[in-house]
């Protein structure tokens, strides 16, 4: 997701785990560690950009780095924080939820994470796009009037955990929309008599309502959208694949790399 909704999740996960002992401090920790694992976009100014695109949303969104990363930053923070006489256990339990739940929630956007790095496989759900303002919105406006309040206070618990659950459950309800577009499309293909080998849908940006589906046929790519207001049939637009023209392409190791990243997603022209 964007960086300001990623700030505003770490932020809330944080107050949720030390709110109550250090106040607006884990809010201000919770959106640092919030903002570490898209780090990895600094990739972009020292190697290509294939290389680049390989690492992004690789060891800094796993569970990996999490837990690596989590008692490094606990000792550090304890250290500034002695005031607070927690021991670096509590601080690295904040951090680690708060670095976790980052690759958790870009797991449901279209990219995808490598939660489970070194494995190549991504973690994808494809039901949300990387800003959107119905998740966003209402959770940052809630994780701001906990600021307001005192750290014993039971509504600043209450507004932070609104927050939490009301985005955990929009999210949900993304991966419900996304099946019963599925449907809509799988319907569409089947009344128009066109056979096909995968699907592949996500919501176009910043909503929920407008879909768009790559299909995967023999010969070709079909794509098409679907609205929740639409009234008439699914239309799809077909761009052949022209394989037979990559032969000579496969090669070249850059272009397998490209084709590994599409996940066999690609057509030639």
């Amino acid at each position: 997701m964007d960086s300001l909704t990623q700030i505003v999740l770490g932020a809330a996960v944080g107050e949720a785990s030390l709110g109550n002992k250090v106040g607006n401090k884990a809010l201000l920790y919770g959106a640092i560690a919030g903002t570490i694992p898209d780090l990895d976009i600094i990739a972009n100014y020292f190697t290509d950009t294939i290389t680049a695109t390989e690492w992004h949303r690789g060891f800094s969104h796993s569970i990996m780095f999490c837990v690596l990363l989590s008692p490094i930053l606990g000792v550090l923070v304890n250290t500034l924080e002695r005031k607070y006489q927690l021991g670096w256990k509590p601080w690295a339990m904040l951090f680690f939820w708060c670095l976790f739940t980052h690759p958790l929630l870009d797991a449901f956007t279209t990219w995808g994470t490598q939660l489970f790095w070194p494995f190549e496989t991504r973690l994808a759900f494809n039901s949300i796009f990387v800003i959107d303002p119905l998740y966003t919105v209402p959770f940052l406006f809630l994780t701001m009037l906990v600021l307001f309040y005192n750290r014993d206070s039971k509504t600043r618990r209450r507004l932070n955990r609104a927050g939490l659950i009301l985005s955990t459950v929009y999210l949900l309800l993304t991966l419900v929309i996304k099946q019963v577009v599925n449907q809509k499309f799988e319907q569409a293909l089947q009344a128009q008599g066109i056979a096909y080998q995968a699907i592949s849908t996500r919501p176009s940006p910043m909503n929920t309502v407008l879909w768009n589906a790559n299909i995967d046929t023999k010969d070709s790519y079909l794509l098409g959208d679907y609205s929740f207001f639409d009234s008439a049939p699914i239309r799809f637009t077909a761009y052949p694949k022209n394989r037979s023209a990559s032969e000579e392409m496969m090669e070249y190791p850059n272009v397998k790399r490209l084709i590994t990243i599409a996940e066999g997603w690609y057509i030639i022209e």
